[in-house]
């Protein structure tokens, strides 16, 4: 029962963590305030990254919050049945995370001012990171082979629905003023000159010595350390860390490790199909 997805709109849930009832609810009655801050990524793309990164930026660097609150708690996924009781609790500014594909996100969102962060990574990257997270994270099902689980993330056969179809329906927003996109491997690549642009849309002036404590504290080895960020406080039904820690690795091209030269060429050929109309240029194209 524990394994078995359920259907919402065409999107596959795992069971108890999330409910259609509470899906139905995000998407109807959950009632955005304008200083909202919504951390939204397809997972596996950076969202606990962002969140260390966006409690910092509201602690202006102060890291006692990080260390001290749960980050569930301090920018709660609203689709999850215990999130959106969080997110409902919290008090303004709230930051809000979120795996949700847009047309399943809150409604009150599009008639808000209301800001989103929305964090893209390399999708070979997403898929090697999912394929190990699935492996440890009890309520998703078995990812059989790497071979096997490529096919049904490529058909969007996956919680969460098609990584093409999350980020389309994302990127649709990017002329907003109140939607900004980063990338994870701009994040490696720049993180304290990210800290600042990620900081200027969000109306914080801080100053260098701010940034430099958000940069220092929201790094990879701090979040590994730092139990209220690395999830080793999460109950062992929920993740078997035994078999791969939530933090795994944290850096891009891993996929150049798992995927074959065959399979590689099948992913580049269907990205290319599904993306071949979105007028944005990822720095993974490049390559």
């Amino acid at each position: 029962m524990f394994k078995e997805y359920f259907q919402y709109k065409g999107i596959s849930f795992p069971q108890i963590i999330y409910a259609k009832p509470v899906l139905q609810m995000v998407e109807q009655d959950f009632q955005v305030r304008d200083d909202d801050i919504f951390n939204v990524t397809y997972q596996k793309s950076g969202t606990v990254w962002m969140l260390e990164i966006l409690s910092l930026i509201r602690s202006n660097g102060d890291p006692t919050w990080c260390q001290s609150i749960p980050n569930w708690d301090r920018g709660p996924w609203f689709e999850t049945v215990i999130g959106y009781r969080t997110a409902l609790a919290n008090k303004s500014p709230r930051i809000i995370s979120s795996h949700l594909p847009s047309h399943l996100f809150a409604k009150s969102f599009f008639k808000s001012k209301a800001k989103i962060i929305y964090t893209v990574r390399n999708p070979k990257d997403v898929l090697v990171s999912l394929y190990h997270f699935a492996s440890m994270f009890r309520p998703y099902k078995d990812p059989g082979t790497l071979d096997q689980f490529l096919e049904g993330f490529l058909k969007g056969d996956v919680p969460f629905g098609s990584w093409f179809d999350h980020v389309k329906g994302w990127m649709n927003l990017k002329d907003k003023e109140n939607f900004f996109f980063i990338t994870y491997e701009e994040l490696q690549e720049d993180l304290r000159g990210s800290v600042i642009r990620i900081s200027q849309f969000l109306g914080k002036d801080l100053d260098d010595a701010a940034i430099d404590s958000v940069v220092a504290n929201a790094s990879f080895e701090s979040m590994k350390r730092n139990k209220m960020s690395n999830f080793s406080l999460t109950p062992h039904f929920i993740m078997n860390q035994k078999k791969s820690t939530f933090l795994r690795k944290g850096i891009s091209g891993d996929w150049k490790n798992h995927l074959t030269k065959a399979q590689s060429e099948c992913f580049d050929q269907i990205y290319h199909e599904r993306l071949q109309d979105l007028s944005v240029t990822f720095p993974w194209d490049k390559e």
